[in-house]
């Protein structure tokens, strides 16, 4: 499976010290060059600009054209390469995407998307990160996500054994 990666994931995962999972997690990791921008950006965290200057060697970074057609207005332009390439790579593709706007647009495409909680669920059924410790730096980023959300994903975690 390739993954595609947008922005906002990168960012949280990097900021909460654990970028290492989407490596591990997945076989490819994929990102538009418009998303490498975004998180060079002068606005992003300095911990962000950094590891994006200079990226891992896991991360695939794509040339991507939207089309003026492509039916993406509702997203940013970095969203919109995600999309595109995600597009682009199917069948086996994961969208790892937390804009509500982008993962509406995906699902109306039919590429499968997870978010950053995904992600950190995900990782923590695998026995990768301790999820209650990653979810407490998140919040303290500004992550946005209900408590009852969160409260959520705790309380499944200490129910299930984790993958071997």
């Amino acid at each position: 499976m390739i993954v595609v990666a947008d922005a906002s994931p990168i960012n949280y995962l990097i900021l909460i010290g654990h970028i290492d999972v989407l490596r591990r997690l997945y076989e490819r990791v994929a990102m538009p060059e418009g998303v490498i921008r975004e998180l060079r950006a002068t606005g992003s965290p300095p911990e962000v600009q950094t590891w994006a200057a200079r990226p891992p060697e896991w991360i695939e970074t794509h040339r991507v054209e939207v089309p003026p057609d492509a039916g993406l207005e509702a997203v940013d332009a970095g969203e919109a390469e995600a999309i595109v390439l995600a597009e682009r790579m199917r069948p086996d593709v994961l969208l790892v995407i937390d804009d509500r706007d982008g993962r509406r647009e995906a699902a109306r495409r039919s590429i499968p998307t997870t978010g950053t909680l995904g992600v950190l669920n995900d990782a923590a059924r695998r026995g990768m990160l301790d999820l209650a410790d990653a979810l407490g730096r998140l919040s303290r980023t500004t992550f946005r996500a209900s408590p009852a959300l969160l409260q959520e994903l705790l309380d499944r975690a200490q129910r299930r054994p984790q993958d071997s």
